[in-house]
């Protein structure tokens, strides 16, 4: 893991395209402002690793799938 100190407007670039800015610190809670490119998308880690998490229970019921197949070939 990479630790960089930033103060407050301070801000770090990540590959050319993403600047990573400290807006706040107050409290022990430090504020972040994020610029990057359309189309990138940026989640909140626990969010992520929920995302991952149903990802991954979707992808291995392949039980449902397969009832789902025969019932749209029984309606043609």
């Amino acid at each position: 893991m990479l630790l960089i100190t930033r103060r407050t407007n301070e801000s770090i670039v990540i590959n050319d395209n993403i600047e990573v800015t400290v807006v706040e610190v107050r409290g022990g809670r430090v504020k972040l402002g994020f610029e990057f490119p359309e189309g990138n998308t940026v989640y909140r880690k626990e969010l992520y690793l929920k995302i991952q998490e149903e990802n991954k229970t979707a992808a291995s019921s392949q039980g449902d799938i397969s009832k789902l197949l025969s019932s749209i070939k029984n309606k043609e």
